[in-house]
């Protein structure tokens, strides 16, 4: 994981705003969040496993899971993350057969493995079109 300055950490945003200016510019809500965090994720590569730039929030008012209430969100810091995922079929899968009906995928080999050097730059510059696309409005 590689930690990256940006001025959107500290940022409140509507979360609904947050998703609709993110979306189109290639990030998606992450399937990893509970009801007082979660993520905006940007798949950078491919590489021996995924290489994502997360942007994660904290709800500060409201809940993600409210559609009558929507949740007020501050944005932390960026961060580059690597996931390494595992080769062939899990031998070793301790789920009963219903789980693994909807849960198909494996436990990863490294969840927080190296991120490789030539895309550090392009997580930079997503963070940068990040900031663009979410602070120009707000003159910062």
């Amino acid at each position: 994981m590689i930690n990256l300055s940006s001025q959107l950490t500290g940022e409140l945003f509507d979360l609904h705003e947050l998703e609709q200016k993110l979306q189109p510019i290639g990030f998606s809500f992450s399937d990893n969040w509970d009801y007082e965090h979660g993520y905006f994720d940007y798949k950078i590569a491919e590489q021996g496993g995924y290489q994502f730039l997360r942007i994660p929030f904290s709800v500060v008012e409201g809940t993600l899971d409210s559609p009558t209430a929507p949740a007020t969100v501050k944005v932390n810091q960026p961060y580059l993350l690597s996931h390494a995922y595992q080769d062939g079929i899990d031998d070793h899968v301790q789920e009963g057969n219903f789980r693994a009906a909807f849960d198909q995928f494996q436990t990863p080999r490294d969840k927080d493995a190296d991120f490789p050097e030539e895309f550090i730059q392009t997580g930079k510059e997503l963070v940068q079109q990040c900031e663009q696309v979410l602070l120009v409005e707000r003159g910062k």
